[in-house]
């Protein structure tokens, strides 16, 4: 499991890229004991994964991280 800050997002221009196998995702929204919100991405192993439907992925972002997340995807494709 892993928190995104806003102030560790950043961009990484790489040479070579690929497209990932698809696997299937869930997303969650919810409050800590503070009140602060936070956005939840989890991801769930291939088909060929051994043990189905095991989190394989959970990665978190704070508000301020989601806000900039929104902005910079927002840029790229709208």
């Amino acid at each position: 499991m892993a928190l995104v800050k806003e102030e560790s997002l950043k961009k990484l221009d790489k040479n070579r890229n690929s497209v990932h196998q698809e696997v299937q995702a869930t997303y969650s929204i919810f409050k800590d004991n503070y009140n602060n919100k936070y956005f939840q991405l989890n991801t769930y192993g291939s088909e060929e994964r051994k043990v189905k439907g095991v989190t394989s992925q959970s990665i978190q972002l704070d508000e301020k991280a989601a806000r900039k997340l929104i902005d910079i995807l927002s840029k790229e494709y709208l």
